[in-house]
């Protein structure tokens, strides 16, 4: 008997039915699965094992036996193929082949999104992964390579923002000797790096614009020039990509192709931010306090509940490593939870995520930042990258802060154009 195989109906609310060895379908009440339908033959067709490989065959039923829209007397089985038979519809599914997605969540509108992932992952189609910063979307892309069919083949990660625009270029494309200074050898870019496998592209949002056409290009044409030389290389790579940012408001500002946009975001998902998934604190809480081996008290925990984590799963997590470095061996209560709450952000557990633009005096260390983005922005000249190195902070966060202050670049370079 083979149970690797289950009968799911389509059309009907018939519960799924395990296939086995000349098991028969019919209007007869003699066959294993008896249907109960007037366009359905007594024995109407019966599913065989040939060497463990399935097959079907229609037994001159009157209408006919069906596979995917093509009439049958006998064919091999395939997974998810659509099994006809008069005015009824089955999906034939190999239980091997039916994965779940190793994520999950208590959240119910997002444990139905992860879920999605089951099926998508085990497609070549690239995924568009949106988001706050620190909602898990580079665990969501590891995740996606781990269950897809390209799992053996290596993950390949690169953070588009954290690299000048030569090196970006480089980074995905590899370079020749002597294609730029520093170039002192030839290099393999990450899309030939991830042959076989996976390319996660994280803030592809910061991606340059001349950069986005390159990439659009070996997208569509499945093959790359690295910098410097004279001939294109096919790839053989699955795009997952992630952002932060706004890609649409991007696009209304010119910043962002669309037709990048479209390309990548055949498959979209987007993490809610912690907040909105508290249902699954615990858990994550407890991970990590199991990683970090701290413990908190009933108080410390209900404190940390009121909190609105704006850094998300991030957040949480970097404020028990903290916890552990500062209070090791030693239960936390709510006292050492305020110490550990990141005052630079926010005040007091109510207040909201960083608000487009300030109204009022800032707090003194506020206006210190402000004034030192204030002061580097003018020394390179507008450049946020340039802005960001200097100020040590990743340029996704020097864009928040931005956002945060109301500092309008386009105007500030205006400004600097004309001093």
């Amino acid at each position: 008997m083979n149970t690797n195989y289950i009968l799911k109906s389509i059309n009907t609310e018939h519960p799924p039915m395990d296939v086995v060895d000349f098991m028969t379908l019919g209007s007869d009440s003699s066959c294993h699965f008896h249907l109960i339908d007037e366009s359905i033959s007594p024995r109407h067709l019966r599913f065989e094992f040939r060497n463990q490989i399935p097959f079907l065959k229609d037994l001159r039923s009157q209408n006919g036996s069906w596979i995917n829209e093509i009439r049958i007397e006998e064919s091999q089985l395939k997974h998810n193929d659509i099994i006809k038979l008069g005015n009824l519809e089955f999906q034939f599914q190999d239980i091997k082949e039916i994965s779940q997605f190793p994520l999950k969540s208590k959240n119910l509108v997002w444990n139905e999104e992860l879920s999605s992932l089951a099926s998508g992952s085990k497609t070549d189609f690239p995924i568009l992964i949106l988001g706050s910063s620190g909602t898990g979307k580079e665990v969501i892309a590891k995740s996606i390579h781990e269950s897809s069919y390209r799992k053996d083949g290596p993950l390949v990660c690169v953070n588009c923002s954290a690299l000048t625009e030569t090196l970006v270029e480089s980074e995905l494309f590899g370079h020749v000797k002597g294609s730029f200074t520093g170039a002192i050898q030839d290099r393999k870019g990450a899309f030939e790096s991830a042959r076989g496998g996976t390319l996660f592209l994280d803030e592809i949002g910061d991606l340059s614009y001349a950069l986005q056409a390159k990439l659009l290009r070996a997208l569509e044409n499945n093959e790359i020039r690295p910098v410097g030389s004279d001939r294109t290389i096919e790839t053989n790579v699955r795009i997952i990509a992630a952002t932060h940012q706004n890609l649409i408001e991007k696009i209304k500002e010119g910043s962002f192709r669309l037709d990048l946009y479209y390309r990548l975001n055949v498959i979209q998902v987007t993490p809610p931010d912690l907040i909105n998934r508290m249902e699954d604190f615990d858990v994550l809480f407890g991970d990590f306090c199991r990683l970090y081996r701290v413990r908190f008290n009933f108080s410390g925990i209900a404190q940390l509940k009121k909190y609105s984590w704006p850094g998300n799963i991030r957040e949480l997590k970097n404020l028990i490593a903290r916890a552990s470095a500062l209070f090791p061996a030693q239960q936390i209560d709510e006292l050492k939870v305020q110490k550990l709450l990141d005052k630079n952000i926010k005040k007091d557990s109510n207040l909201e995520t960083y608000p487009s633009s300030t109204e009022g005096t800032l707090p003194v260390i506020k206006e210190i930042e402000k004034q030192m983005i204030l002061k580097r922005l003018s020394a390179n000249k507008g450049n946020q990258r340039l802005t960001a190195n200097d100020l040590g902070m990743p340029k996704s966060t020097l864009h928040d802060r931005l956002k945060y202050y109301d500092i309008d670049v386009k105007s500030f370079k205006e400004k600097i154009k004309n001093f």
